[in-house]
Order: C-alpha cells, then sequence, then structure tokens
C-alpha cells in the first residue's frame, strides 16, 4: 500500500510507545490511517524526548506527549499545516540533521533516513543492487579481489582483513558453511550497530548474502542481544520482505544461489561478542571461549566452516560492490581504510552516534564534532574500545584515529566506543570502573581471567578506599601483564589495558591515593572530605536540613560546620549550598 505520509518515532525514547499508540488511535478517528503510517525506529544524533519525523515533509517534532500527538495529527497530517512550537529547538520546520563536521556517512547513510520497515524504500536507495551485480556479473575470486581493494578491516574491534577472512572459509572444503552476524553489542554506551539494525536492516542482510555467494554458505544467523527488542523486530520484518522479494531464500536472481538467515537471540553476556564464545551460544550450549587453533573459518558452528563478522562490517560491503574497491580506499589512512562509526559519550557537548573516516584526530572528534569539553572543562583523556580498551591523554589528541595508532599508545579501536573524560575524573576510579565490569562479565573458564581480574579489582578497590599500600601499582602492573598473557578470549587479554595505561599516563593520581591518601580529581569518597569556608555561609540551614546523616551543625544565620567522622561525602550539601559555601578538599 502506498502512503502519502510516514511518521517515524525514534522508539528508543521513553514514552515512545504512549505516543504511537496515540497516533494510532488519532489517525483513526480522523480517517487518516490508510493514509499515513505509522513506525518506531531508532533515534540518530542527541535525542529531545520523544521525536517523530513526518515524510515527506521532513519535519521533526520533539518532546512529544500524547496529548501533543492530537494537535500534529489535527494541524498537520490532517490540514497540512506543521505545528511550529512542536519541531526542534527552534520554531520552524527542520529536516533530520545533516552529518556534523568531519562526518562522512557509508554505514549509516539510511539511517533515520528511509523508513526501516519498507524494503521499497532501501531498494530506492540502490538497495539490493550490489547482491544483483554480484550474482550475475562477478565471481567469488571477482568479489574477493575487490574486497581486498577496499581495505576493508573487521568493524568487531580486531580488525582482522575482510577479504582474508572469506578467503580462509572460501578455501575450507568442508561443507555445509555458515555465516554469522555478530550483533551482539556489549559495551556499556555502545550503540552503533543497534542503530545500523533498527534503521538500515536490507544493508546487513545484502552485506551477508554477498559474504554467503563468496564462501559458499547456504544459511546464515544473525546474533542479537535480546536486549534490542526493536532491532528484532525490525530485522524479522526485513527478513520476511526479503524472502518475498527473492533477494533471500531459494534460487536468488535465478542464479541457482540459495541463502537463507535467521534470528538468534543472545542473553546478554558480554564475553557472548568472543566468536567462539558466540557460536557455542547458537548452538545451545553455554556461552564459553574455545582454544584456538582450530578457528571457526575452519571448525567453528557445528563444527563446520564458519564466517563471523559484525553489523559494521557486513554494512560496508554492499557500497563497497556497488561503488568499487578503490572509491572505499580513498578514505582512510594507508593501513586503515574507510570509515567508522563511533558513539561519542561521557563529558563532551555533543554526544550521539557519529561516523568519519579513519584517520581524523582525537581533537577533531572532541572539539569540532563533539563539540568540546561540558561546560567548557579541561579534556583529560579519551577511552576507546569499550571496556578492553585504553585511556589516551591530552599528549596524543592530535594522534589520528586508526588501528595501529590506537595500538601504540596502549588501547584498541573496538567496536566503536569513544567515552570522554575531563578534570573532574579521577582516573584510578576509571580503571577500577571498566575492570569491575570486566570481572563481572568475566566467563570464569580460565584461571587468568576468572582470579587474575579479580585480584586486581580488590587492589583497585583498596586504593579508592584509603587502604593503598606501596608496592601496589608495581603488583597492578605485573598482574595485568600475566592475566593478558594467559586469558583464552579477548575479554581476559583485554581487561588489563584500562589499568595499564591508567598507571603509565596517570600514575601520579594512583601515586597520590597510595602515599597521600589523596584523590586529585576529588572523587574517591574515603579520600575527601567536605568543609565549609566561614566566610561564605550566611546560616541559612540549607545544608544542614537536606544532610541525611546530621553531620552539619550550626543555627540560623550562624556559621555551620561539617563532623568528618560523621559525614558520608554525599555531597548533597554542596549541592544545595546557594552561596558555594561548602568545598571539597
Amino acid at each position: 500500500m502506498a502512503y502519502r505520509a510516514n511518521i517515524l518515532i525514534n522508539g528508543d525514547a521513553p514514552g515512545a510507545e504512549s505516543v504511537y499508540t496515540a497516533f494510532l488511535d488519532e489517525l483513526q478517528e480522523l480517517a487518516l490511517h490508510n493514509e499515513v503510517q505509522v513506525l518506531m525506529t531508532s533515534g540518530l544524533g542527541g535525542a529531545q524526548g520523544v521525536e517523530a519525523v513526518v515524510y515527506p515533509d521532513s519535519v521533526r517534532y520533539v518532546n512529544l506527549t500524547p496529548e501533543a500527538v492530537a494537535r500534529i495529527a489535527e494541524e498537520h497530517l490532517l490540514k497540512g499545516r506543521p505545528v511550529l512550537d512542536l519541531t526542534r529547538a527552534t520554531p520552524k520546520v527542520t529536516p533530520l540533521p545533516p552529518p556534523a563536521p568531519k562526518e562522512v556517512r557509508v554505514v549509516l547513510r539510511n539511517v533515520g533516513k528511509i523508513n526501516p520497515f519498507d524494503i521499497e524504500d532501501y531498494i530506492a536507495e540502490d538497495g539490493y543492487a550490489a547482491l544483483a551485480k554480484v550474482l550475475t556479473t562477478m565471481t567469488p575470486e571477482q568479489v574477493l579481489d575487490e574486497m581486498k581493494k577496499s581495505g576493508l578491516r573487521g568493524r568487531g574491534g580486531a580488525g582482522f582483513p575482510t577479504y582474508l577472512k572469506w578467503t580462509f572459509a572460501r578455501n575450507s572444503p568442508n561443507k555445509p558453511k555458515y555465516l554469522i552476524c555478530n550483533g551482539d553489542e556489549g559495551d556499556p554506551g555502545a550503540f552503533m550497530n543497534r542503530s545500523v539494525l533498527e534503521g538500515d536492516p536490507h544493508a546487513v542482510i545484502e552485506g551477508m548474502a554477498i559474504a554467503a555467494y563468496v564462501i559458499g554458505a547456504e544459511q546464515g544467523y544473525f546474533y542479537v542481544r535480546a536486549e534490542y527488542p526493536i532491532a528484532i523486530r525490525t530485522l524479522r520484518v526485513a527478513l520476511e520482505q526479503a524472502r518475498e522479494y527473492g533477494f533471500i531464500g531459494k534460487d536468488i536472481f535465478g542464479t541457482g544461489f540459495n541463502f537463507d538467515l535467521e534470528i538468534r537471540m543472545g542473553a546478554g553476556a558480554f564475553v557472548c561478542g568472543e566468536e567462539t564464545a558466540l557460536m557455542r551460544s547458537i548452538e545451545g550450549q553455554r556461552g564459553m571461549p574455545s582454544t584456538r587453533p582450530p578457528f571457526p573459518a575452519v571448525s567453528g558452528l557445528w563444527k563446520q566452516p564458519t564466517n563471523i563478522n559484525n553489523v559494521e562490517t557486513y554494512a560496508n560491503v554492499p557500497q563497497i560492490l556497488l561503488k568499487g574497491g578503490e572509491w572505499f580506499a580513498s578514505m582512510g589512512t594507508e593501513k586503515s581504510k574507510g570509515t567508522k562509526t563511533f558513539a561519542i559519550a561521557g563529558k563532551v557537548k555533543r554526544t550521539g552516534l557519529i561516523e568519519v573516516p579513519l584517520g581524523v584526530t582525537l581533537r577533531e572528534i572532541v572539539y569540532d564534532i563533539g563539540g568540546g569539553i561540558l561546560n567548557d572543562k579541561k579534556f583529560k583523556a579519551v577511552q576507546t574500545g569499550g571496556p578492553m580498551g585504553g585511556c589516551i591523554p591530552e599528549q596524543y589528541l592530535d594522534m589520528p584515529v586508526d588501528y595501529e595508532s590506537l595500538a601504540s599508545v596502549g588501547s584498541i579501536m573496538g567496536s566503536g566506543g569513544f567515552v570522554v573524560m575531563d578534570e573532574d575524573t579521577c582516573m584510578v576510579d576509571i580503571a577500577r570502573f571498566f575492570l569491575d565490569f570486566a570481572q563481572e562479565e568475566s566467563c570464569g573458564k580460565c584461571v587468568p581471567c576468572r582470579v587474575g581480574t579479580r585480584r586486581m579489582l580488590e587492589i583497585l578497590d583498596n586504593i579508592c578506599a584509603g587502604r593503598g599500600r606501596p608496592g601496589d601499582i608495581e603488583l597492578l602492573e605485573t598482574m595485568a601483564h600475566s592475566v593478558r598473557a594467559g586469558s583464552l578470549c579477548g575479554l581476559g587479554q583485554g581487561a588489563p589495558n584500562p589499568v595499564l595505561s591508567t598507571i603509565k599516563y596517570f600514575r601520579h593520581e594512583y601515586e597520590a591515593h597510595i602515599y597521600e591518601k589523596k584523590c586529585p580529581a576529588k572523587v574517591c569518597r574515603a579520600l575527601i572530605e567536605y568543609k565549609v569556608t566561614p566566610d561564605l555561609c550566611i546560616g541559612c540551614t540549607r545544608c544542614a536540613r537536606n544532610c541525611p546523616v546530621n553531620a552539619i551543625a550550626g543555627k540560623p544565620k550562624e556559621k555551620h560546620v561539617i563532623d568528618p567522622n560523621i559525614c558520608i561525602r554525599c555531597g548533597i550539601c554542596k549541592q544545595v549550598c546557594p552561596v558555594g559555601a561548602i568545598d571539597v578538599y
């Protein structure tokens, strides 16, 4: 059915379901339900509450409530008059935000632009043209040649050349062969793969079909974490439509090539992002890593040759085959070609999802795209690569972002996590936070990871609690190298990175915690003290009235005093003081 208008709602915002239901009810009431289609999709960029974009008008409404929907339905959808006071930021009609400075969208080219529930929208953007080209005019060897020219490397973190991985799987003699898309995006704050699956699922399906043709697989699997219900729902619709149109299934394009896909949901175990653990999970076993070799290309899913790439890797493939490997290789650096998506988070003015050519500098991402540090504070560090990545200090702000450069300073590319930290961040506490995550997510199979990360975490806990001892730093370094060398999979091998990088670049903070019993960033509660500045205190009693443990003494219009033996360092007093008379020492 052809609709005269489509409404896309960012389904990941709280309250989106009620707004979605309100639109359906209003359209039914106004007899517009056969003319206007309402769909849930993923947001792109900084969202302002529940947002809805009305196409083809490209009007974006923000901070929506069910009550506001009635006005939009009556005025805009029925009478053709956009409700200007509900549009983004300023009272005018605004389209979807264009790419930020330095951005180049390849993977994200369709996200937020097309209706992910309508395959014809994707086809209108050259969708499945690459698959048709490959199946009807190219041999698998020619496809591999273009992939080699492109220089595409795995976007899941390891950066292994994609053409080489496909070649290994193709050359394995055993059959059947399998293809897997790793959509188990587990890094805290990462949502790159989720946005692609929710906003442009057919690009991933098309990329997987091309890879299957190359390696000779007839069955593939999407492995997506169950915490992504919108992505799973979108994928199910996309797979049904792709089968209906003949893009997956039997005898695709009349070439005799067969390939179909199924969805498998993960339970949210971070370790299942590791390819061998992921395959065990698909098989119905507990997701735990296996020793390699044999590698999946030789013995993977059900001990058959298997190729695994992540969402972003597959999403690049159709554009590479349409525009040529040299086009893709023209972006990026000599060894790190193309673009990369990142989820910018932390102490930066503009958080969100971006896509940039590899080789841009950290400074360009933080300041040109991210808008600089929140509240104009001083930049301290950025962590790339999620919990397995390292913390990169200010001295490397002008370093290019590529696989080799990040590795040279003790970090990794990872799947695209990008956490910015300012001067108020305690680097010892940051190391503890990420190591705690890794320790919690350890499957426990190998001793170095299971026991080593726990012992390291205990040391960090003691340091942050004021119980650090001389020699703790050196012991952490020794244990970190042992855990890295002895662990079975990437989780254990990468877990020490935040600790080693913070010791390398911020050793003085560790020393202050241990020897001076001070937290330079004034974050660790056991190492700070709240005091009232007598000359500023006006005796309003607001701090005393809000203190949860009655640690503040003083009569109205008299100077107040905080008892450090009772104070729990919650910081409420500092927050409520109207004159800034309370400080942290």
